[in-house]
C-alpha cells in the first residue's frame, strides 16, 4: 500500500488515507462502535439547501407559468392556508416580511389577476379582509399538487407524520432563534 491508496471503511463512508509509517506515531484508531458524533448532521445541511433551491425554482417555475412573481404565490398559499376565513392586509404584511407599500402593491396585482378579493372585516369597519376566489384556490390547489406528488414519491405514509413533526420542529427552533436575535 502506498501514501496516495485510500481505505475505504464502511462503516465510516468516506475513504481515509491509510495510517502512515514514517511519522512515529500512528493515528488514532477508530472504533466502529462510536459513531461519529455529527452523524449525518453534514447530509442533512446540505440536502436542505439542497431543497431550498429546488424549492425556489419550482415556486418560480410554476408562479411565473400562471402570470404571477413567488411572492404572490407565498400569499396564496398563506390566504388559503386560513381556511376560508381570511386575513387583514397587515396580517399578511407581517407574515410576508413585507412594507404596507408592498402589500399594497401585492393585493391590487392579485385583485387584477382575480385571486383574491377584498370584503368588509365584520370586526372592525375601518378594514377588510383578503379572501381568495375561486381562481385563487385554484392556484393554491394545483402548485400545492406539485409539492404533494414529490412528497408522495418519497416519503411513504407511514413515515408522513414523523416528516412533518420534523418540519414543525425546525420551524418552531428557527424561530426561536429569530426571536432570540431580534429581541
Amino acid at each position: 500500500m502506498t501514501d496516495t491508496d485510500q481505505v475505504v471503511l464502511p462503516e465510516h463512508g468516506p475513504a481515509v488515507p491509510p495510517a502512515r509509517l514514517d511519522t512515529g506515531t500512528p493515528p488514532a484508531p477508530v472504533s466502529p462502535d462510536v459513531p461519529d458524533p455529527e452523524g449525518d448532521l453534514p447530509r442533512l445541511l446540505t440536502a436542505f439547501r439542497v431543497l431550498q433551491m429546488q424549492h425556489a425554482r419550482v415556486l418560480q417555475h410554476e408562479s411565473a407559468t400562471r402570470g404571477l412573481h413567488a411572492t404572490d404565490t407565498r400569499f396564496v398559499f398563506f390566504l388559503h392556508s386560513t381556511g376560508g376565513v381570511g386575513a387583514t392586509p397587515k396580517q399578511a404584511g407581517e407574515y410576508l416580511e413585507l412594507t404596507t407599500g408592498a402589500m399594497t402593491s401585492l393585493i391590487d396585482r392579485l385583485e387584477r389577476h382575480g385571486h383574491l378579493e377584498r370584503r368588509p372585516n365584520p370586526d372592525d369597519r375601518r378594514s377588510v379582509l383578503l379572501h381568495l376566489t375561486s381562481s385563487g384556490s385554484a392556484v393554491a390547489r394545483e402548485i400545492g399538487q406539485v409539492y404533494a406528488d414529490a412528497f408522495r414519491q418519497v416519503v411513504a405514509p407511514a413515515d408522513r407524520a414523523v416528516v412533518a413533526a420534523a418540519f414543525e420542529g425546525f420551524g418552531d427552533a428557527l424561530d426561536r432563534h429569530h426571536s432570540s436575535v431580534t429581541g
